[in-house]
């Protein structure tokens, strides 16, 4: 159970998948090729991440093996002071391995998890729990593909529904995590998307690749998507280097994706993204897209989605240098 009092009213709960990250060489397969650069990942923990760094307040509620996966974690949640009293650890499922290939230009796709003990993952036996009372909760949609954690997600949903918390969503569609053979490139099938639109209805922010938002709405127009949702979200389409296009309390707007001085690795953009607009969230629209753009941006000029991430002082200062933007 989580201490509430401890909690600062402009805290953020992140809830879903701590993992590893395996990259492989450029243009190599990280299944076989060698040498392979482990890092420490999982869309909610490095939105997590990413936000502590940034200076905005953070619990983290996840599952973890009793393994060195596991410690490593605990140590980095430590050292980026982020609340880990809503961490489970699990004494029987290991911490997951995520395969990523990685393109010549630095993109990724997700291949396949090792370190499976027989008994699945962590993270695919969360369980309900108590959680804090926070300002924003921080989901994806990866929960939905193992039945324990899908059960304890909608719990936290019923709970935040309950207290009147936002929900952000980060669709981040993974088909791998739902078919271990699907083809990493696949949209969600008929029966995915209807276990994911309850969250899509529920979400007060939403974000969605471009491919995302044509898969589940048939259209990449922020504007229209908002319209078709009950609860009229604000909603951010990213498209890697591409521009992003928003609809934010009432505006559309439109940013120009920031250029790293070079792309060592695009896994981790969208998260730093996300976590870069959460920690400013009440700034104006274009002012919080365009730090959230620079903070994706700053991401790909490092290896792996979490140290690379920026301090609030350090994207004002790749800011100051991109006033063309």
């Amino acid at each position: 159970m989580c201490f509430v009092g401890l909690l600062k009213t402009k805290t953020i709960l992140c809830l879903g998948e701590a993992l590893v990250d395996r990259l492989g060489p450029l243009g190599g397969d990280p299944s076989q090729d060698r040498p392979v650069n482990d890092q420490l990942g999982g869309a909610p923990a490095n939105v997590a991440c990413g936000l502590a760094r940034l200076g905005t307040p953070v619990v983290f509620a996840g599952r973890l093996g009793l393994d060195p996966i596991g410690d490593a974690f605990c140590q980095l949640f430590d050292e980026r002071h982020i609340d880990t009293t809503c961490l489970q650890r699990d004494q029987q499922r290991p911490s997951r391995i995520v395969l990523v290939r990685r393109s010549l230009k630095g993109e990724r796709l997700f291949q396949g998890f090792i370190n499976n003990w027989g008994l699945g993952f962590a993270d695919q036996a969360l369980t309900k729990q108590a959680l804090p009372r926070v300002s924003w909760l921080l989901i994806g949609t990866i929960p939905l593909a193992s039945p324990a954690s899908a059960s304890a997600l909608r719990a936290a949903l019923q709970e935040m529904r309950c207290r009147d918390t936002a929900i952000a969503l980060d669709v981040n569609w993974r088909p791998t995590f739902w078919n271990t053979t699907a083809d990493p490139a696949a949209g969600p099938q008929p029966e995915q998307i209807s276990l994911i639109s309850p969250l899509l209805q529920q979400a007060s922010l939403i974000k969605l690749a471009r491919e995302e938002a044509l898969w589940f709405f048939s259209t990449d127009r922020p504007t229209v998507i908002s319209r078709a949702l009950p609860r009229h979200p604000d909603v951010v389409v990213t498209d890697g280097a591409k521009p992003i296009h928003w609809f934010l309390n009432g505006v559309t707007g439109m940013q120009p994706a920031f250029r790293p001085k070079q792309v060592v690795d695009t896994t981790g953009a969208g998260d730093a993204f996300m976590a870069g607009l959460l920690h400013r969230w009440q700034s104006p629209p274009t002012e919080r897209v365009r730090f959230a753009a620079a903070c994706g941006a700053l991401v790909c000029g490092g290896t792996g989605a979490i140290d690379p991430q920026p301090t609030d002082n350090e994207v004002g200062l790749f800011l100051n240098q991109q006033k063309h933007y």
